[in-house]
């Protein structure tokens, strides 16, 4: 590595550690931290962008402790393996506070070219690195001049009991650290609460630290055997396991952290609800499709059976995201009786039907290219599911998907108790809490449902394509795809149909319009420039001649 520079992309969920190395290879000429990421969605995006130039990166330093929600779709484990099907020439060095051995040895089963527990010298590190870049491998405490010890000293008692204090002390630290991640994930905690966690999670990280330094690891990495096996199997199983579904899921999870806000010209019914309570029901929406999923593949449902059960699949999963979100037994009191709020809005489901689950496009293709590598018509064109294009059309209808189920839950609730306080004070955003507030937006959204079902509906219909919601860097937005509709168009009638009647008349007529006014704006044009004009011109220079004249005679 001595000829050329060493180049790396630094994934690590916590934004000190990766601070820290900038500082410490920062002194370091040949060595640089090209690009840095806290979550699997991001690093791939890097990658897909950066690897067009062949010298963008040159090694990939990863923890396999990802523990923070935007990487919940992802273990460690997995993202190697993810890492390893796409990049197989691109070398990953583990830079971790990862040190069980059986899990050090499943990772190294996937092919992963080097290893450094968190702790370790700099200098060191960085040699590791470079070897590893250079086509070797490194793996901190295998003979490879780490602190590790040898096998030639035996077990020692001393060594064992540091091997005991080392691993429950990591296992409690772990333990205190994925608590406390977990309540900074809790969504509109007060802000001093949240500084507080914060804090402790900087003092374990740093205690974490401590410890792989005053009690380093002892070799014990051994042979895969059948637990390490379970355990490599295991990490490796997912509700979405292949590699281009996964990236899918894991994409989408990372874009919920955008702003949410509504920036299409009509009201949604999530809406209504804070931001903090939107993306808490997407997530779980996105949570629950993930387990529909696991459940279809579980059943060995049939290609063929999708288009049946698609309607079933999206009223399940409706069905599920209520009672979670709202709490299977939770009751309001309503007047003077207790109801099950549930069982309430479980009772809306043929309107729900009617007005959101039966305009959800393309849900039975989805389900064909995540479970069975469908390829994906896309303009005409076929497209396998590994291929960009096919990637980005499924993200795009599964980002579709997750916000019309959160209407699709909302909507009840707008229904059945909109206007009850605890309702409000629990969800609603602070603009919308006045009960003339409440019944502007329900109009609204009884315009739109008209006006989409009479006017917009045939419109796209009769135009072939889909108006689909995505997430957006600065929240919500509307974007049409193409998609050929020539049955649903066969069996528009009334209202509907003659809206298309009419586009239809417009397309006939308006070229032969256009053709008419132009025609006549130019004859227009031509009177009133050659034949007005030119008039207008003659009398003007005859009334000046005749000045000219009189002024001449009265200087005679």
């Amino acid at each position: 590595m001595s000829d050329r520079r060493l180049k790396l992309l630094l994934i690590d969920p916590d934004p000190i550690f990766q601070l820290g190395l900038r500082v410490a290879v920062a002194q370091i000429a040949d060595v640089q931290i090209v690009e840095s990421a806290s979550i699997p969605a991001i690093a791939l995006q890097i990658l897909t962008d950066g690897l067009r130039d062949p010298q963008f990166i040159n090694l990939i330093v990863l923890e396999v402790i990802l523990d923070i929600q935007s990487a919940r779709y992802f273990s460690g484990l997995q993202l190697c393996r993810h890492l390893k099907t796409l990049y197989p020439t691109l070398p990953i060095f583990i830079l971790s506070s990862l040190t069980e051995p059986e899990s050090l040895a499943a990772i190294k089963a996937l092919g992963v070219n080097g290893y450094c527990p968190k702790g370790t010298a700099v200098s060191e590190i960085v040699a590791a690195m470079r070897q590893v870049a250079a086509g070797g491998f490194y793996w901190y405490g295998e003979g490879s001049g780490g602190e590790g010890e040898s096998e030639s000293g035996g077990v020692t008692p001393f060594r064992t009991l540091r091997k005991n204090l080392r691993l429950s002390g990591f296992a409690q630290i772990n333990a205190t650290l994925a608590a406390v991640t977990a309540e900074l994930q809790v969504p509109g905690i007060p802000l001093m609460e949240k500084a507080i966690l914060a804090g402790q999670r900087r003092e374990l990280l740093a205690a974490r630290w401590l410890l792989s330094r005053l009690l380093p690891s002892v070799k014990e990495v051994s042979p895969i055997g059948t637990s390490q096996l379970t355990l490599l199997n295991d990490s490796l199983s997912s509700p979405v396991s292949d590699s281009t579904s996964t990236t899918i899921f894991t994409s989408t999870a990372a874009k919920l952290q955008f702003p949410l806000q509504n920036l299409t010209d009509e009201p949604l019914e999530i809406d209504i609800f804070r931001e903090d309570k939107k993306r808490e029901l997407f997530h779980l929406i996105l949570r629950k499709i993930e387990s529909i999923l696991e459940d279809l593949r579980f059943s060995q449902v049939e290609i063929s059976e999708l288009p049946s059960k698609s309607a079933a699949i999206i009223k399940d999963l409706w069905q599920i995201v209520i009672t979670d979100f709202f709490g299977r037994y939770s009751t309001i009191k309503v007047g003077d009786r207790y109801l099950e709020i549930v069982e309430l809005l479980l009772l809306d489901q043929s309107s729900v039907q009617t007005a959101i689950f039966s305009k959800i496009p393309l849900f039975t293709e989805f389900l064909a290219y995540i479970l069975f590598q469908a390829p994906l018509m896309i303009d005409h064109l076929s497209y396998q599911a590994d291929t960009p294009e096919a990637m980005a059309r499924a993200e795009l209808i599964l980002h579709n998907l997750l916000i019309q189920i959160a209407n699709a839950v909302v909507q009840p609730l707008l229904n059945q108790l909109a206007d009850l306080e605890v309702i409000k004070q629990n969800f609603y955003d602070r603009n919308l809490l006045s009960t003339r507030e409440i019944e502007r937006f329900r109009n609204s959204l009884s315009w739109k449902y008209r006006f989409n079902n009479y006017i917009t509906e045939p419109v796209t219909i009769f135009e072939s394509r889909y108006n689909i919601l995505v997430f957006a860097p600065r929240g919500i937005a509307k974007i049409a795809i193409y998609a050929p509709r020539g049955q649903e168009l066969a069996q528009l009638s009334g209202i509907r149909l003659l809206v298309t009647l009419v586009l239809e008349i417009r397309d006939a007529l308006a070229p032969r319009i256009q053709a008419i006014v132009k025609f006549l704006g130019k004859g227009l044009v031509y009177i009133l420039t050659q034949i007005i004009g030119q008039a207008i011109g003659l009398i003007g220079r005859g009334i000046l001649q005749g000045i000219g004249n009189i002024s001449l005679r009265e200087k005679k």
